[in-house]
């Protein structure tokens, strides 16, 4: 691995770490030489992952995060110490019509999504001006924040502002020496939704992939290399985009 994608001595934050893509991601910047700050509600999967993590030599501590709590992200981030990276990977979904979707469904996925990392990257970044020590943020985005799809109309907007926040923030932050970019994965395949990719619904969604195949969580490894390393050093608030091709598919 090049040094400039090393992140041995670094500090990272990755919320929504106790499945899915925050432990993949939790797992890939240990690998490259972090430590590792996890951090999400479910603290029995952190402790296993914490484990996981230790049986590799990877330097890891778990702490209990509820995003949507501005106090509980402000003793996270007391808890966590110093930070060179933070992650806003906690997020989520649900599936309704919009014309039937209830204003607390609303709420829950904005505020994981949106205004979660919002409180997240402020609580960092406000920590990284007053010690005058740089820092990069990792936003998790999705391509559903450049195109839409039917029946997940919070997590279309909640994504979408996800995306011109990561923008506003680098802009006003920069002076900082405080980068923020995003990441805005196309279709991945995790233990959630394995199953689905295996039905006709499934194969069908595929179909319109132009590389034919569903992402893996890896696939993401490189851009998330990039923006956490000192090799996206010039890079702040740029989205990049990963997912086979998806939101160049013709219309």
């Amino acid at each position: 691995m090049s040094k400039r994608f090393d992140l041995g001595g670094k500090a990272v934050l990755v919320t929504g770490a106790s499945s899915g893509l925050g432990a993949h991601f939790a797992r890939c910047l240990g690998e490259a030489g972090a430590s590792v700050v996890l951090a999400a509600r479910r603290a029995d999967r952190l402790q296993s992952l914490q484990a996981e993590l230790a049986k590799k030599g990877i330097q890891a501590k778990a702490i209990d995060l509820d995003v949507q709590s501005g106090e509980s992200v402000a003793a996270a981030l007391d808890a966590a110490g110093p930070l060179d990276v933070v992650v806003n990977n906690a997020g989520i979904s649900i599936v309704k019509p919009a014309l039937e979707m209830p204003e607390k469904d609303w709420d829950a996925v904005v505020d994981t999504n949106l205004r979660g990392a919002w409180l997240v990257a402020q609580g960092a970044a406000k920590r990284w001006a007053a010690d005058k020590r740089p820092g990069s943020i990792v936003n998790i985005a999705s391509i559903l924040g450049l195109r839409t799809i039917g029946q997940v109309a919070p997590y279309n907007a909640s994504k979408a502002g996800l995306i011109h926040l990561t923008r506003a923030l680098a802009m006003e932050w920069a002076r900082y020496r405080i980068r923020v970019n995003a990441i805005c994965p196309g279709y991945i395949e995790t233990e959630m939704n394995s199953a689905f990719w295996k039905t006709p619904g499934g194969q069908k969604l595929i179909d319109r992939i132009p590389q034919r195949r569903i992402g893996q969580p890896e696939h993401l490894d490189g851009a998330l290399l990039l923006l956490a390393s000192e090799a996206g050093d010039f890079m702040t608030g740029s989205a990049i985009t990963v997912d086979g091709g998806h939101t160049v598919n013709s219309l």
